[in-house]
């Protein structure tokens, strides 16, 4: 979508009386949409999801990102506590159970955010995976909700140019070898031959942490 694509579709979830939010990893990709965002309504909501396993790096960008930007950030915390977040043998469970993990400390805090919204603003793009490449610019989300992908169509050529074209800052980590930024005990630098996002999990069969999978119909 162009820029006055997302203006007008934003401008007329507002018009339809709308509560709407967004999400954002705050990687350097990311700060594109919250950009667009800026210039269109600083007043809708941007979320971090603040698992407690990011690297400081990506929790000072997004201080900065927000002051630049001009934001309305807040962050969303699991209500499960990190002592309990163990396997059985006594792990925490990005060890043994990302999946459990990722659940308890993304899923579960966005569902229970849907509860309280109508539009949630996601920035996936199809050229990121074969789960993405398969969305809808609108799609339902669960309790009545509706996922608004503005970015979908999107490529990183498309994003370079904008990151360009608006001067806009990069994620500290990015020059050196991070190209997809996640938790931190789950990201690891991206090696010539890899795809981006399978620097995220890696050697765990894992592409996705379920926002995507589980909060979509």
């Amino acid at each position: 979508m162009t820029f006055e694509g997302i203006k007008d579709q934003l401008e007329k979830y507002s018009s339809e009386g709308k509560k709407m939010f967004t999400t954002s990893s705050f990687q350097s990709h990311s700060i594109v949409l919250l950009h667009i965002i800026s210039r269109i309504n600083k007043d809708i909501q941007v979320v971090f999801i603040n698992t407690g396993y990011h690297f400081p790096e990506t929790v000072e960008f997004k201080d900065k990102v927000a002051k630049e930007f001009g934001l309305n950030v807040i962050d969303l915390r699991s209500n499960t506590p990190k002592f309990m977040q163990r396997g059985p043998d006594g792990r925490l469970l990005f060890t043994s159970d990302p999946d459990h993990c990722c659940y308890l400390n993304k899923t579960q805090p966005v569902d229970a955010l849907l509860m309280q919204n109508d539009i949630w603003i996601n920035g996936v793009r199809a050229d990121q995976s074969a789960v993405r490449k398969a969305m809808k610019i609108e799609q339902p989300a669960p309790h009545g909700t509706v996922r608004f992908h503005p970015m979908l169509d999107w490529n990183a050529k498309m994003i370079y140019q904008y990151q360009k074209e608006y001067n806009l800052p990069k994620h500290p980590l990015e020059n050196s070898g991070y190209l997809s930024i996640g938790c931190e005990p789950c990201t690891r630098k991206v090696d010539p031959e890899m795809m981006e996002r399978e620097a995220r999990w890696y050697g765990m069969n894992k592409t996705e942490c379920g926002l995507h999978t589980d909060l979509v119909k």
